[in-house]
């Protein structure tokens, strides 16, 4: 080999040393909360009181947002044209699974034992303009059947 040749060979091999030594080192990704799946759900019964009270549940997962989150809920029987509204709980957006549960008596026998629909709506009320506009993070349908408590 010669001289020059030697030198090149040596020069290659310090340039690469430095270019990995300059190289970040491989880590783990840190925990990023908006790579968490935002969701909602709904559990398969539901209870109806002897007043027609009804009490919903189910889980849901958010990150955090710019304005007050929550968790709606609406039932219908039958004609699935009308729903009624069943409560709303405030949610806790830190990327970890929660469960909810809300509660409402709509109109008189306007609900009864037996199968109904569900749905639930994971939604921020967000800051735009001075007024707060709902922003939907997850919604999700569910067949339940509403059982006498």
């Amino acid at each position: 080999m010669s001289v020059r040749s030697a030198a090149l060979a040596t020069a290659t091999a310090a340039g690469a040393a430095l270019l990995l030594l300059a190289a970040p080192a491989a880590t783990a990704a840190p925990h990023d909360a908006r790579h968490v799946t935002e969701s909602v759900t709904v559990d398969p019964t539901g209870r109806i009181a002897a007043d027609g009270t009804v009490t919903l549940t189910g889980t849901y997962r958010c990150t955090s947002g710019t304005g007050a989150v929550f968790v709606s809920s609406s039932v219908s029987q039958g004609d699935q044209s009308v729903r009624y509204g069943i409560g709303g709980t405030r949610a806790v957006c830190d990327g970890i699974e929660h469960r909810w549960a809300n509660t409402g008596t709509p109109s008189a026998d306007a609900l009864k034992p037996g199968a109904a629909h569900v749905e639930a709506t994971l939604m921020e009320l967000r800051p735009m303009g001075g007024l707060p506009l709902p922003s939907f993070h997850a919604r999700h349908g569910q067949d339940v059947t509403l059982i006498a408590s």
